[in-house]
């Protein structure tokens, strides 16, 4: 396909760096010769301005229903995932995008369900092992060539009663770990949650198992490897949490609480950053403390990261859009 050029606001351009405001203080020292003049009381010191946000420098269109966004630094790509209708209908018309950094889409449908021997529903959450990009497809995990888009091999979790697959994270040791939301949508778009909440662990001899499963998970959502940690992020959809996991643990712990309906989750230095739909979020938590980074984004699915540049790659689920967000 023809290689389209979106929108891209260039930073420092369309779309201006966000200003930092500083309180302001007023004091009117001007008196008539006959009034007395009352006692000045010394102002309280301004309190230390907050470290600033993320600078939204570009937004890509164009797409069907963005669920993911993953960062590719051996080609410098952006890989999209899109649904394209609903998120548990077995359609075959989902498709993945290559986006090139500079916002023009090198390729809308780089795969695409239904054509080129190609099987692909609703693609969700993506990671990478070496030249093989793995996406999460409902109840089966696909693997395809991340230059070509070839299909190279499928794995189904539907004999284990796989039932909402999300978001994928890949182990130091090639293992592959996806999260099981345990969700279904009625005919009328309400969710249901008939469970279990799960992850998978698909081996790379690609034998599956489940890792962890339990109601503690809240609807897993998100997960990501923290290598220095040697322990998974794992963020609720169904719940506040922030959950820290190491293969092995019956169950994962709570590092830090936010406002819940969690989606994406990725490590950037010392910070876990996590999408919100609660608040229409991407906050950091160090130390589990909770800090606003980007607002105001609606819907903000799986989130990516471009280590390259240090910027946040948001698919915005309901707005078909991409917004990239610069961190200072």
């Amino acid at each position: 396909m023809r290689g389209t050029v979106l929108c891209l606001a260039v930073l420092g351009a369309a779309c201006p760096p966000m200003e930092r405001r500083s309180a302001q203080r007023q004091a009117d020292t001007s008196v008539t010769d006959t009034t007395p003049v009352a006692p000045v009381a010394q102002p309280t010191p301004p309190a230390p301005l907050p470290s600033p946000g993320a600078t939204k420098v570009g937004v890509v269109e164009g797409f069907l229903t963005p669920e993911s966004v993953l960062y590719d630094p051996a080609q410098d790509i952006y890989f999209v995932s899109n649904i394209n209708g609903g998120p548990t209908a077995k359609d075959n018309n989902g498709f993945i995008s290559r986006v090139r950094p500079d916002g023009a889409v090198e390729n809308l449908k780089f795969v695409e369900g239904g054509h080129s021997g190609v099987t692909l529903n609703a693609p969700k959450g993506m990671a990478l092992r070496g030249d093989t990009l793995w996406v999460a497809d409902i109840d089966v995990v696909r693997a395809f060539d991340a230059k070509s888009g070839v299909p190279r091999d499928t794995v189904s979790l539907a004999g284990l009663g796989a039932v909402f697959l999300n978001d994928i994270a890949t182990a130091q040791t090639g293992a592959l770990y996806i999260t099981d939301t345990g969700i279904r949508f009625d005919d009328v778009g309400n969710v249901l949650h008939p469970g279990p909440d799960r992850i998978f662990r698909i081996a790379p001899d690609r034998q599956v198992t489940v890792a962890v499963r339990g109601d503690t998970l809240g609807r897993p959502n998100g997960i990501t490897l923290d290598s220095v940690g040697k322990r998974f992020i794992v963020v609720q959809f169904g719940g506040r949490a922030v959950l820290a996991w190491k293969p092995g643990d019956k169950a994962p712990s709570v590092i830090a609480k936010g406002p819940g309906g969690f989606d994406g989750v990725e490590i950037v230095g010392n910070r876990i950053l996590v999408s919100s739909w609660a608040d229409s979020t991407v906050s950091s938590y160090e130390s589990g403390q909770e800090v606003k980074v980007i607002t105001g984004v609606p819907s903000p699915a799986d989130i990516g990261f471009d280590g390259k540049r240090r910027r946040v790659l948001i698919p915005v689920f309901t707005g078909n859009r991409v917004e990239i967000w610069q961190l200072p």
